[in-house]
């Protein structure tokens, strides 16, 4: 079996990166579905749970970046793999792997995907999602406030201490190594020429679901 064409949808925390990688991945099913680099952080379960909560999850050095690698190259389009999948309240790797049977197309998002020379080969196309800081504190602190249980003063203390400035050290210099730049708010006519470019590039032959 042959190996999933995968496209790589980068940016910083907050800044519709997953939004545009789901949105994409709906519009080119049934043969395209999104898979993100967030639930191949480092399992902490070992630690207290004070000690977790000091971790930086916006170093790189928080992925299991092993355990991405094999999972990325064992992947074949129409065999059944199990994916790790991430428990962000309790910074635990739940037991039980998600069962996934890769499509012709995978759709990763995530903070680094093209932080490592081994991992940007693997993308047949790569983007990079371009949104100001505030924006992206926005963003984020509406979701980890909703969906992560955070409160809306660590969400800010994070982002001025760990967020911002790892951004500035490794998110950010990936925008040189993407070969599409596109910015957030998103105008539909853009998100229209991803879903055409994908088509042609990755020569699919698919429906468009708009």
């Amino acid at each position: 079996m042959k190996s999933p064409v995968h496209v790589a949808v980068v940016g910083g925390s907050g800044s519709g990166k997953t939004w545009l990688a789901e949105k994409l991945a709906a519009a080119l099913a049934p043969r395209a579905e999104r898979l993100s680099l967030d639930d191949f952080y480092r399992d902490l379960s070992q630690l207290p749970l004070a000690e977790r909560e000091v971790v930086n999850f916006d170093n790189p050095a928080a992925i299991d970046w092993e355990k991405f690698r094999a999972v990325i190259g064992a992947m074949r389009v129409g065999e059944n793999l199990g994916l790790p999948v991430y428990d962000f309240p309790t910074h635990t790797r739940n037991k039980s792997p998600r069962i996934f049977l890769p499509p012709p197309l995978v759709v990763w998002d995530g903070l680094w995907l093209l932080h490592h020379d081994w991992l940007r080969e693997k993308f047949a196309l790569s983007i990079f999602v371009d949104c100001g800081a505030e924006e992206r504190f926005y963003r984020r602190s509406e979701r980890d406030v909703r969906e992560r249980g955070r409160s809306f003063e660590s969400v800010r203390c994070q982002f001025l201490e760990h967020v911002q400035p790892m951004h500035e050290r490794f998110v950010e210099p990936q925008r040189s190594q993407a070969q599409l730049i596109v910015v957030s708010p998103f105008a539909e006519a853009q998100f229209d020429g991803l879903v055409r470019k994908l088509l042609h590039f990755c020569q699919l032959e698919a429906t468009v679901k708009t």
